[in-house]
């Protein structure tokens, strides 16, 4: 899967109106990493640096963060339907986009959409606990509510306030789209990989534990609930990080760890790098289509993922009642 990475941004680089080969990209990336220099023109050079590297890149960590964000929750909520978006995250980050755009602080958007995710995750908690005890179905049917909610109040903000061109952008965004992503939000998506995505990886021994139930787990030593709450607010903050570059971009978190489980099993310990890097590449492969399938139009990319992802995840669901 690492081979097929690196081939995967390469060979997508290389695709697109512009006619530009394998070699081209090497010998592009090498110059600005200081080994050589690059006998492209400045036009040639700037095409595959400034415009398709930086959301190569961008699509990879942001496919790679929400796998991993789906596979961590799917284990420590024990509940196969869940990914990255199931707590409102998705509907809190679209509102607080929504809102900037339409205010006209499109510049703030990135950072609207990572508060919005945060804000509807604490209102998730909050609603969670004040019913009475945090347990795991609580925590989901209180994401679902603020999820509604959140929702609602997007297209009331859409349906009195959007006008002219905005109603595009916001399309744009709420479908998912890396079109425009530039080095600094592409650095922000790896940025958020290494940092929180990095120690996620490390908690397998726990997410194995949690399979067997809390009180399992609690006997093998895991703290239950500083353990669920340490990590769903990671997975948060990793999320708020990525939809903040791409948008809301669906079935990627609840489609690959499946995949990659009935192939390598449930173990953690290999489930979480392999769904990050199928992850990474299928979102490349996804924006690829997106961006060249119907040239010169460009398809947001979440259309895409979700016509790939919903019937994969059919056959995915045929396949296990099979086994089982």
């Amino acid at each position: 899967m690492i081979v097929a990475l690196a081939l995967s941004i390469v060979v997508s680089v290389t695709l697109g109106p512009a006619q530009i080969s394998a070699s081209e990209v090497w010998g592009s990336i090498l110059s600005h990493l200081g080994i050589g220099e690059s006998s492209l023109t400045t036009l040639r050079d700037g095409i595959i640096w400034q415009l398709r590297m930086p959301r190569v890149l961008a699509a990879a960590a942001v496919g790679a963060g929400l796998a991993i964000c789906g596979a961590i929750m799917q284990a420590v909520l024990r509940n196969p339907l869940a990914d990255p978006y199931l707590l409102g995250l998705s509907s809190g980050a679209s509102f607080g986009a929504v809102l900037v755009i339409v205010l006209g602080f499109s510049i703030a958007l990135p950072l609207a959409a990572f508060g919005g995710a945060l804000g509807a995750l604490a209102l998730t908690l909050v609603m969670a606990g004040a019913i009475g005890r945090m347990t795991a179905s609580r925590t989901i049917l209180a994401g679902v509510a603020v999820s509604a909610a959140l929702g609602a109040l997007t297209s009331l903000v859409i349906f009195w306030s959007a006008t002219g061109d905005t109603y595009r952008e916001i399309l744009g965004w709420l479908l998912g789209s890396l079109a425009g992503v530039t080095w600094p939000m592409a650095i922000l998506a790896l940025v958020a990989i290494v940092v929180v995505g990095g120690p996620l990886m490390l908690s397998a021994g726990a997410l194995d534990a949690f399979a067997f139930g809390d009180r399992a787990a609690a006997s093998l030593g895991v703290s239950v609930e500083r353990t669920r709450w340490i990590l769903l607010g990671a997975t948060a903050l990793l999320t708020g990080c990525l939809v903040a570059v791409s948008g809301s971009i669906g079935f990627i978190g609840l489609v690959v760890p499946h995949a990659v489980r009935l192939i390598v099993g449930a173990r953690h310990r290999v489930l979480l790098p392999l769904s990050a890097l199928t992850g990474a590449v299928v979102l490349i492969w996804a924006d690829t289509l997106a961006r060249t399938i119907f040239d010169p139009r460009e398809l947001p990319v979440g259309v895409v993922t979700a016509l790939i992802g919903a019937p994969l995840f059919g056959l995915l669901l045929l396949r296990t009642r099979r086994i089982s």
